[in-house]
């Protein structure tokens, strides 16, 4: 059925007289004389929802970036506190008195160095959540 069918048939149907203004708003939605401002709006939603993507998009990309630091510098600490630790392990497995001066400097670095590096996490990360 046509738009102009349809037309005829509702204008000889309709005998209220609201009826008329509703026959030629549901005439002009179905000619498609408003398309114009459906289109504007649809390009709106568009560009919105392209913004929104583009930020949710950032946002996942510097929690990447943020997760491959930690993991770098974890992995970095590890790398730089295991010697010290297959040190104190193998001195205190071999007899090694914890009064030896290398064993406690060894023993310190342990301790201290993860220490550290957590309070450094920390600053970070409350920097960062201000």
């Amino acid at each position: 059925m046509s738009a102009a069918e349809f037309a005829r048939n509702t204008a000889a149907h309709s005998a209220a007289p609201g009826a008329d203004s509703a026959n030629r708003d549901l005439l002009a939605s179905l000619a498609g004389k408003q398309a114009a401002r459906e289109c504007e709006v649809a390009q709106k939603t568009r560009r919105v929802v392209l913004t929104s993507l583009g930020v949710i998009e950032e946002q996942k990309a510097g929690r990447r970036r943020s997760r491959a630091i930690a993991v770098a510098a974890l992995l970095l600490a590890l790398l730089a506190l295991g010697p010290f630790v297959w040190r104190v392990t193998d001195d205190l497995i071999g007899g090694e008195h914890l009064a030896d001066i290398a064993t406690q400097m060894s023993l310190w670095i342990c301790i201290l160095c993860p220490a550290i590096l957590a309070a450094v996490i920390v600053a970070g990360w409350a920097r960062s959540r201000s």
